[in-house]
């Protein structure tokens, strides 16, 4: 029974390692351009810190000039609307909206929009006023780190495209 065990995970691992089968989210591990210039109004802005770091952490060099890909953060808004209330008619719990407007230039000057969206609850704790600063803060960090990575899949798709 345990050799026959081995067989079929053995089995399972080749068949599916041969038909070309890949995780969704494989295209993080994908290699984006070498070298981008990014364009953003306010530079130290979060969304703009947490894209510089997405964009090192795929090995992506930033610069200021060049006939290279020119990443533009066009616009950031966020939203905060009420999901549900408390018998008592205070906010429980609410929804916390991201958008990045951006766009990709190509050095022929072709460009590509890039729009993304993230959403996220919060529930509103009022008897801990602190900690729920703290941990709509992180929830907002959390935020722009993925709508990083969605422009990164977004820049991965156009990249294959051209």
């Amino acid at each position: 029974m345990k050799k026959l065990k081995h067989l079929l995970t053995l089995s399972l691992t080749l068949l599916l390692s041969a038909c070309g089968f890949h995780f969704a989210n494989d295209a993080l591990s994908q290699k984006v351009f070498n070298e981008v210039q990014l364009d953003t109004g306010d530079k130290y802005s979060d969304i703009s810190m947490a894209m510089k770091k997405e964009l090192r952490l795929r090995g992506v060099t930033l610069v200021e000039q060049g006939n290279v890909p020119i990443l533009r953060l066009n616009g950031v808004s966020t939203g905060d609307t009420v999901a549900s209330v408390f018998k008592q008619g205070r906010e429980a719990e609410s929804l916390l909206t991201l958008s990045v407007s951006a766009s990709l230039q190509m050095p022929d000057k072709k460009r590509y929009p890039i729009n993304v969206q993230v959403s996220r609850t919060f529930f509103d704790n009022s008897r801990a006023a602190l900690a729920k600063n703290a941990e709509q803060r992180t929830i907002w960090n959390d935020m722009y780190r993925q709508a990083a990575q969605q422009i990164m899949i977004k820049m991965i798709s156009i990249q294959q495209q051209y």
